[in-house]
């Protein structure tokens, strides 16, 4: 049994004909930037996350680096400033971050949940920190009631990088409306995908809305009137579209993972395998990736490859010990050092059928 890590075109397969209706209309339109289909998506994201304003862009990193440039705009951040931002994250948190003028500062993460461990963060804080970046790394979401209390003893901006975890809840919230801003990534391979890049910011701070709206189209508020210094980073109406359209089923895909979620962490059951573990209910995670720990990383894929099933690795290389970092390459941060070399993605999509859920848990516990 041949088990793919993802198939883009099965999972987008039931929306087929909506998107191909709607990217038709549009093509007739004539108006393919900043218009209608944004505007809706805009306002049912906003709606979703529960908050009061949603922004689109055109990508995640872009989001991230928008809502930085967006708090620079308002005096909040200047050149210079730094963020507490996880060890362990992808590396776009980091260059959003660096884009923006900033200085990031490394914190280790929780061994056990993969998030930023917020009891070192403390010892990191210095008359320059402005601002704490949480990443809801793998969709889990990170602990945030303990990181609002940080940011608020210490006059800190908190924002999220909601980049994997669309739809997962804490206390009746929604990732994007736990923090000051939030930057979502519409990546294809995302729980929401859209059909190339996209991202979005969501907030409920109005003044920090209306300047990433204006940043985000070379800081236009009305045409050739450029009141900032801006960039051009607009979500297009097409994957606007495709974004509305697949919305009205991202509870259903959210939720077929986490039961697919519950399966592996219940009936895989091998000691040489560490599964993930949940810091909160199964609502706070969105399962955007099932990673578990080996120490033997590569005699499990080449196992699992004979197996004919498909992993990948998030993420093989700290950003610490990536080359573009070469002031950072000697650092030594030894739990995210560790967690890159033992991390291991089993597919977990609504793609998968029952049976090839049950024939990957036959393998790993044969292993």
């Amino acid at each position: 049994m041949e088990i793919p890590f993802l198939k883009l075109n099965k999972i987008n397969e039931p929306f087929s004909a909506a998107i191909k209706e709607r990217i038709a209309k549009i093509l007739d339109s004539g108006w393919y930037l900043l218009g209608k289909e944004l505007d809706e998506f805009e306002k049912q994201w906003a709606d979703y996350c529960g908050t009061k304003h949603a922004i689109g862009v055109a990508s995640g990193l872009d989001a991230l680096i928008l809502i930085f440039e967006g708090y620079k705009e308002l005096g909040k951040l200047k050149a210079g400033d730094e963020v507490i931002v996880p060890a362990n994250t992808f590396i776009a948190s980091i260059i959003a971050i660096q884009r923006a003028g900033l200085v990031p500062i490394l914190v280790e993460p929780n061994d056990s949940t993969f998030n930023i461990n917020p009891h070192l963060i403390e010892e990191k804080l210095k008359p320059k920190t402005k601002a704490i970046l949480a990443v809801h790394l793998y969709g889990q979401l990170a602990d945030m009631d303990t990181l609002q209390k940080i940011a608020t003893e210490h006059n800190l901006l908190l924002i999220e990088d909601a980049a994997q975890a669309h739809g997962a809840m804490w206390e009746k919230k929604r990732a994007g409306n736990l923090s000051d801003a939030a930057a979502f990534s519409f990546y294809p391979g995302k729980n929401l995908g859209a059909y190339g890049d996209a991202g979005a910011v969501t907030t409920n701070n109005s003044d920090l809305a209306e300047i990433i709206s204006s940043i985000r189209n070379y800081g236009s508020t009305e045409k050739y009137h450029h009141k900032y210094l801006g960039f051009n980073s607009r979500m297009d109406e097409i994957q606007a579209a495709v974004l509305s359209v697949k919305l009205e089923t991202l509870d259903q895909e959210t939720e077929i993972r986490r039961k697919q979620s519950q399966r592996y962490r219940n009936e895989i059951k091998n000691d040489r395998i560490q599964l993930p573990q949940l810091r909160g209910n199964e609502s706070s995670h969105a399962w955007h990736l099932f990673v578990i720990r080996t120490e033997d990383r590569n005699g499990l894929i080449q196992y699992l490859a004979k197996c004919e099933i498909q992993t990948l690795i998030h993420y093989p290389i700290a950003p610490h010990k990536q080359e573009c970092f070469k002031e950072w390459n000697a650092l030594s941060f030894p739990i995210t050092e560790k967690i890159h070399e033992e991390v291991v993605s089993l597919p977990l999509n609504s793609s998968l059928s029952d049976e090839q859920v049950s024939y990957v848990i036959e393998k790993m516990n044969k292993y």
